[in-house]
């Protein structure tokens, strides 16, 4: 029974999604035709669209910071990756404009499409030249004041309960070379709720609890100091996540 209800959530919880996006359509599809201008608007209308989608079936977010974040200034957000639901976990977590950068494959999904064909920034990574554009895209973002959020795990693993993966090296590069700090995020139980996306597992209603760490500056730091701050950054969520499986 708890398995049934679970799975029925999981519909419901993507059947709310299509729902407000399909509400926010029009005005989406009118900012889409000058994305650049309309930024902030179709950054407003995910956040808009990621809180119903999430409180109509009964999730919410809870955040926890360590020190306050100056948002006037532009991040490489950097958090762990376990669940669809860290998506809009980030959207609601930034009150500034910013963009994912994520796989390619985003952009065949109805509703992430939209915003990885506007605002957020794919990637094939299996192509050098994709990945070298998109970073290119990123930088320029960071230039002007725009914060960039990349999973540095690259990945949702098969595990369940999940591990930490390695981080990639090209966040930690891209902060150094644009000056920029990294913002560390732990999420600590989305994968309690939705695992992946839940087609496994189903999901449930839930509170969803998010720790955002200090800032780690780059000002002093070369490219060759890109590994021990990916190390250093990997250390400080491993430290904080609660889940025991982080390992």
């Amino acid at each position: 029974m708890v398995r049934l209800l679970r799975k029925l959530h999981s519909f419901l919880y993507l059947g709310s999604v299509l729902f407000f996006f399909i509400l926010f359509f029009p005005a989406l599809a009118f900012f889409s035709t000058n994305p650049e201008r309309h930024f902030h608007r179709i950054a407003r209308c995910r956040r808009i669209i990621g809180f119903l989608s999430s409180a109509a079936v009964g999730v919410f977010y809870r955040f926890r910071f360590e020190v306050p974040i100056d948002w006037s200034r532009p991040y490489i957000i950097c958090p762990n990756h376990t669940s669809n639901l860290d998506i809009t976990a980030m959207v609601l977590l930034c009150p500034a404009d910013f963009s994912f950068m994520g796989k390619v494959e985003l952009l065949d999904n109805p509703v992430t499409g939209l915003f990885f064909r506007t605002i957020d920034i794919p990637v094939n990574r299996k192509s050098k030249l994709s990945a070298f554009k998109a970073f290119k895209r990123a930088h320029q973002n960071l230039l002007q004041g725009r914060s960039v959020l990349i999973f540095p795990e690259g990945q949702i693993g098969d595990e369940y309960p999940p591990k930490l993966y390695d981080f990639k090296n090209g966040p930690f590069r891209l902060a150094i070379e644009t000056d920029v700090p990294v913002l560390p995020v732990v999420i600590q139980n989305a994968w309690e709720v939705y695992w992946d996306e839940a087609k496994q597992h189903g999901s449930r209603p839930g509170i969803i609890d998010v720790d955002v760490l200090a800032p780690v500056g780059t000002h002093n730091l070369g490219q060759d100091d890109a590994d021990t701050l990916r190390d250093e950054i990997h250390a400080r969520i491993k430290k904080r996540w609660s889940h025991t499986g982080a390992v």
